[in-house]
C-alpha cells in the first residue's frame, strides 16, 4: 500500500483531540496529559525585576497554551540542559565556531536564537519517536538508534520501515521450496548448500568463510535442524546495535556500528520493493535527477527484477557508498530457490570498530572480478546523469554511477 503523510500539524492534532475529548498516545494525548500539565520543551527565556523566566511548551497542548514560567517552579532538569546546550551552540555557529563565553545577564534572547531553539527541541522530539517507531518494527534483537548533531534535518517523510522484500504485483519472493535438509548436524552432513551444489558458506565461529561471487544457501523452514543452526545466519537478522546518523560532510543520513564487528560477519540485509527492471529505469531517471541512489540489481543470475529501498527498506537504506567500503555483497538463498531473486546480504570484509561507519561499494555485484567499468549495481541503467562520488577514499573514483 502507498501512504499519504498527514498535513496537519502536530500541534493542531493535539488541539483537535482535546477538544473532542479523544485519547491517541503516539501524538502525545493521554489520560495523564489531559488532567495535568508536563512540559514537553523549552522555547524562549528572559528576565523581569530580577526574576528568570522560560517559556514553557506543554505536552499534549498546542503552542498557543505555552506560558512564561519562573525557573524556580520548572523541575526538567534535562529539558533546562538541552536549552542552555541548543543557545550555545546557535551563538557558536554566528560565531563561525568559536567558543563563546554564556552571559547570564542578558534579559532576553534574540527571536533568532529562539526560533532555533524551538525548531531544535522539535526536532529532537520527532527524532526520538522515529526510533522508537523503527524498534517497534525491527525484527530483531538489536538496538536502533538515531543522532544528529549536523543540522535541523529530522525523520525522512517518506520512509517505511520493513524486515523482509515487498514484492511488486506480479512477483513472488517465496517459492522454489518444498522441503528440507534431514540433518542432525548441519556442517558434517549433506546441508542445503552440498545440495545445491555449493559449499557451507560458514565456519564453526558462524563467519563467512567463501569468496565473494559465490552463494549463500541457508537452511529454510522446512528444514529438520533448529533454529540454533550454524546455516541460519542472515535469516535471523543483523546481531548488531546501529545507528542512523546525519553526516557533516553533505552525504545526508549514515549509519555506524555502535559495537565492534569482526571480519567476515553479517552485518545486515538490504531489503525494499522488489519490482521489473524496467519499472526500475522508470525510477532510476527521477532517482538521478534528484542525486538518490536506491536500486540495487537483483543480477546474480539475470536481470529480471531490481530492489528499490527508496521508500520501503530497512536501515541499510541509509548506509551510503564508498569506494573503499567495509561491507561486501553476497546473494543468499533461503526460502526461495529462484535464482533471479536472491536476497541481499552484507558481510563485514575487515574488522570495524565501534562507532565506524558502515558502507558498501554501490557498484558491488558480489563478484570476484569485480571493475569500475564492468559493475553496474545499483542501476539498471548505464547512461544516466552521473552522480558526484563524496566517500573521500583516497581510492574513489569520482562518481557513483
Amino acid at each position: 500500500a502507498w501512504y499519504v503523510p498527514c498535513l496537519a500539524s502536530l500541534e493542531t492534532l493535539q488541539e483537535l483531540c482535546r477538544k473532542e475529548n479523544l485519547r491517541c498516545k503516539s501524538i502525545g494525548i493521554t489520560d495523564r496529559s489531559l488532567k495535568s500539565y508536563e512540559v514537553e520543551y523549552l522555547c524562549d527565556y528572559k528576565v523581569e525585576e530580577g526574576k528568570e523566566y522560560y517559556l514553557v511548551k506543554w505536552k499534549g497542548w498546542p503552542e498557543s497554551s505555552n506560558t512564561w514560567e519562573p525557573q524556580k517552579h520548572l523541575n526538567c532538569p534535562t529539558l533546562l540542559q538541552n536549552f542552555l546546550s541548543d543557545k550555545n551552540e546557535y551563538l557558536s555557529r554566528v560565531r563561525e565556531g568559536k567558543a563563546l563565553k554564556v552571559r547570564n545577564h542578558i534579559k532576553a534572547l534574540k527571536p533568532a536564537v529562539a526560533d532555533y531553539i524551538v525548531k531544535k527541541a522539535k526536532q529532537r522530539i520527532a527524532l526520538q519517536r522515529w526510533k522508537e517507531e523503527l524498534n517497534r518494527k525491527k525484527n530483531h534483537k538489536a538496538m536502533i538508534l538515531v543522532e544528529n548533531t549536523v543540522d535541523l534535518e529530522g525523520p525522512p517523510l517518506d520512509f517505511y520501515y520493513i524486515n523482509e522484500y515487498k514484492p511488486a504485483p506480479g512477483i513472488n519472493v517465496l517459492n522454489g521450496i518444498t522441503t528440507g535438509c534431514e540433518c542432525a548436524d548441519c556442517p558434517a552432513e549433506k546441508c542445503c548448500p552440498k545440495e545445491a551444489g555449493f559449499i557451507l558458506a560458514y565456519n564453526k565461529r558462524k563467519k563467512l568463510k567463501i569468496q565473494p561471487g559465490l552463494p549463500i544457501y541457508e537452511c529454510n523452514s522446512y528444514c529438520r535442524c533448529g533454529p540454533d543452526c550454524p546455516n541460519r545466519i542472515v535469516q535471523k537478522g543483523t546481531p548488531y546495535s546501529l545507528c542512523i546518523f546525519r553526516t557533516n560532510n553533505g552525504r545526508g543520513w549514515g549509519v555506524k556500528t555502535l559495537q565492534e564487528i569482526k571480519t567476515n560477519s553479517f552485518v545486515m540485509e538490504y531489503v525494499g520493493e522488489v519490482i521489473t527492471s524496467e519499472e526500475a529505469e522508470k525510477r532510476g531517471q527521477f532517482y538521478d535527477n534528484q542525486g538518490n541512489t536506491y536500486l540495487f540489481d537483483l543480477d546474480y543470475d539475470s536481470d529480471e527484477f531490481t530492489v528499490d529501498a527508496a521508500r520501503y527498506g530497512n536501515v541499510s537504506h541509509f548506509v551510503n557508498h564508498s569506494c573503499d567500503p567495509n561491507l561486501q555483497v553476497f546473494n543468499v538463498f533461503i526460502d526461495n530457490l529462484d535464482l533471479r531473486l536472491p536476497r541481499i546480504a552484507l558481510f563485514s570484509t575487515r574488522t570495524i570498530k565501534a562507532g565506524e561507519e558502515l558502507t558498501f561499494d554501490y557498484q558491488m555485484k558480489g563478484s570476484i572480478d569485480l571493475t569500475s567499468d564492468s559493475a553496474d549495481g545499483l542501476s539498471p541503467s548505464k547512461k544516466r546523469i552521473r552522480t558526484v562520488c563524496k566517500c573521500g577514499a583516497v581510492c574513489c573514483r569520482g562518481y557513483l554511477n
